[in-house]
């Protein structure tokens, strides 16, 4: 029996034979043409490059109708890589110069292409890279004839294991067939393992040695609670996790959809809210219950896009939102590009950093005639009267300040050409960098509301690149230290009169969701299947038994001991509904 220990990216069990995807090798022909041959090399290319598109194409659409148009968008970068004239233009002057067949010049592009980006010393751009090898790999079988592997030809159940997935290939998997994935390399908060999590497949990613260490058609265990993969384990062990997927299964069953308020057993009354990229995921945000938008990605409108779009554009995204959600209210966050996002845009350089480079509310005053456009958008919608706006990554008043006089330039000129907004629209800001948390009474006096962001106020207080599984591991939310800063946060947005909402990852885990409810946070936001169980955490407890509990966690000094703690305060407070909420 082997046990090998990784990052959870989408929790549950599975147990199957497992399925080795190793990298497809293809045999890349170099041959010297003539130069009467130039011009059918430069066809075969042209060729091989609108075939590629047609195909990523057609599978973008079968994407967008079984999961989604959100998940289909991936496939956005790998058009634009198809169509990135830089790269064509090199492929075309080898094959002129060097007088070599089209498919080589195409390998020897791209993999100076790659090498390019692997001198950048990010592990975020792993992601970039696979993207790439991916659209290189389907080129080249144009080139070839050859046809893919399918995946998807699989007759039985089975486990994925690799040692790395991209994002298009987890959006692929036949989820009939596929029972879960592990993976030596990825992070808890990358694409693919919020894919795997929108899937409903139980994934660990990270383990470093999986694919040297599991064999085809090994037994595998996935346990995604703890963050293990076990192969080939012994008939008990066998039967006690057979025994537990049978009871998961089970409560999953049980657990329902709360419409109503989440309410505390003593009355105190708290938002849970549900985070969302695109227009159409609002249909998901109403049947898991939101009682409103916490967050609403506007980047997402950018992404992928040769040009920027309209304010016409825009502001019907907007208004398609605050209407479909009305009376409820959905807030706005302006752009949050950077870090591991890119506009398709050539101003937009790739970064030493881009987590603490040129991103989100930085980018977004450096370039007030792109921010304007937006925030003009922002506040014609908001004419419906339940929009609300919030600035990213905001790390001083000075900022928040210039952001506001943005805005109001924008009044004044939608005033002029008599364009309808409310006058008292609120706005926010993200609590999400160290600077911002320590001077959190200075902001919250100039602020409506704040929005924890904790994925990255936890890397950026930690020092961790969530994205590097070399260093996943100490990417903490339970670290006595971030604790410490989200209480902070709260107590001094409450000393200002201005309420708190979180929008990161911790909002919808049940253990720590006990913790923020005692520190008194008043907004939960979440990917929206999380809404249920944590409504029904919230209506099984007592307000000020939570308070008590928070004040014994902030005393401990490491996380083990805090995490230690709030599991054993969990099962007290829910005793018999332990395992239907937190489970589920």
């Amino acid at each position: 029996m082997i046990k090998l220990k990784g990052v959870v990216a989408s929790g549950g069990i599975a147990i199957a034979k497992a399925f080795l995807l190793g990298k497809e090798e293809l045999s890349i022909p170099k041959r010297k043409i003539f130069h009467e041959d130039v011009s059918r090399e430069i066809y075969r290319l042209e060729e091989a490059l609108i075939e590629t598109r047609r195909e990523i194409s057609t599978l973008q659409k079968k994407i967008s109708e079984d999961l989604g148009f959100d998940h289909a968008k991936i496939f956005e970068a790998h058009l634009l890589i198809l169509e990135d004239r830089v790269l064509i233009e090199d492929i075309i002057q080898q094959i002129k110069n060097k007088k070599v067949n089209a498919e080589f010049a195409f390998s020897q592009s791209i993999k100076k292409y790659i090498d390019t980006l692997l001198k950048i010393n990010d592990e975020y751009l792993r992601e970039r890279v696979v993207d790439i090898e991916d659209v290189a790999r389907r080129v080249m079988r144009k080139f070839l004839k050859q046809e893919e592997k399918k995946i998807q030809d699989l007759k039985e159940k089975v486990i994925i294991v690799a040692h790395d997935l991209s994002p298009s290939q987890t959006a692929t998997l036949p989820k009939e067939n596929i029972l879960g994935f592990i993976t030596d390399v990825g992070g808890r908060t990358s694409h693919t393992a919020i894919i795997a999590r929108s899937l409903g497949i139980p994934a660990v990613v990270g383990l470093e040695i999986a694919t040297q260490n599991i064999a085809p058609d090994d037994k595998l265990i996935i346990d995604g609670i703890e963050g293990t993969v076990i192969a080939r384990p012994t008939d008990k062990v066998l039967r006690d996790y057979q025994r537990k997927s049978a009871k998961i299964a089970v409560i999953k069953e049980a657990i329902h959809i709360p419409k109503a308020k989440a309410r505390t057993i003593d009355k105190r009354e708290i938002v849970v809210s549900a985070n969302i990229e695109l227009p159409e995921e609002l249909a998901l945000a109403h049947e898991f219950g939101a009682d409103g938008i916490g967050l609403y990605r506007t980047e997402y409108i950018f992404l992928g896009k040769k040009e920027l779009p309209s304010e016409e554009e825009q502001y019907k995204a907007y208004l398609s939102v605050a209407k479909k959600i009305k009376p409820a209210s959905v807030i706005l966050r302006t752009i949050d590009i950077g870090g591991d996002k890119f506009l398709s845009q050539p101003q937009v350089p790739v970064e030493m950093s881009p987590f603490l480079g040129w991103r989100a509310i930085r980018f977004c005053l450096a370039r007030p005639e792109v921010f304007k456009v937006q925030l003009r958008a922002i506040l014609r919608a908001s004419a419906e009267g339940n929009v609300k706006v919030m600035f990213p990554m905001i790390s001083s008043v000075e900022e928040l300040r210039e952001a506001k006089k943005l805005i109001e330039e924008c009044k004044r000129e939608l005033k002029k050409e008599g364009l309808a907004f409310d006058e008292k629209i609120s706005i926010g800001i993200m609590i999400e960098v160290p600077s911002a948390a320590l001077t959190a009474d200075v902001l919250a006096k100039e602020s409506d509301f704040f929005s924890i962001g904790t994925n990255d106020l936890i890397q950026y207080s930690l020092a961790v690149d969530r994205a590097n599984e070399k260093v996943a591991y100490l990417y903490d939310p339970a670290h006595p230290a971030v604790l410490r800063l989200i209480k902070s946060v709260i107590e001094n947005a409450h000393k200002n009169n201005i309420w708190v909402g979180m929008c990161g990852e911790m909002a919808g885990e049940p253990l720590f969701a006990l913790l923020l409810l005692g520190f008194g946070l008043d907004e939960f936001s979440m990917p929206p299947p999380f809404i249920p169980k944590i409504k029904e955490l919230i209506r099984s407890v007592n307000f000020k038994d939570t308070q008590a509990l928070a004040l014994k966690a902030v005393d401990f000094s490491t996380s083990r001991e805090v995490e230690k703690f709030l599991q054993e305060e969990l099962r007290r407070f829910l005793k018999d509904d332990y395992e239907r909420i937190c489970m589920a």
